[in-house]
């Protein structure tokens, strides 16, 4: 089963200060131990909101509204995240619970959710990658 650790943003990570040396060597070390139990998926920081870009469809229009960052912290922004693969939901809180928390940085929260099985209609991330680059290699073969 498939677990994501959305860490939610602050008005710290919206700020773009880094966290101190001593949490970034514990969430090195947090993310070691994913991956030499087998678990770890990707583990990503995101840029600040400050970077992004929002489409948003008004209920009664196709058309899309592009908003440009920052977007308000409290609009439960994401900071970073982690993927994993793990037997339960009980390992997966379990390993979010080992997950190291800035201290002295007001709230934090991580929330835990479950990924859906693939749905059929999806493929894997690198079938399409590996799709991709089998038609560019035959498409250069036929050049030749």
């Amino acid at each position: 089963m498939q677990f994501l650790f959305i860490v939610k943003a602050t008005g710290y990570s919206e700020a773009g200060v880094n966290y101190s040396q001593k949490h970034t060597d514990a969430m090195i070390a947090y993310k070691e131990s994913l991956a030499s139990a087998g678990v770890l998926i990707s583990a990503e920081a995101l840029h600040p909101s400050s970077s992004g870009i929002r489409i948003m469809y008004p209920s009664d229009s196709e058309k899309p509204e592009i908003l440009v960052g920052p977007f308000l912290a409290d609009q439960e922004l994401i900071a970073e995240y982690t993927l994993i693969d793990v037997n339960s939901e009980a390992e997966a809180l379990d390993w979010a619970l080992r997950m190291p928390i800035p201290i002295g940085r007001g709230e934090f929260k991580i929330e835990v959710r479950k990924l859906k099985k693939n749905l059929g209609f999806l493929r894997e991330s690198g079938t399409w990658v590996l799709e991709a680059d089998l038609k560019d290699q035959l498409s250069m073969l036929k050049n030749f």
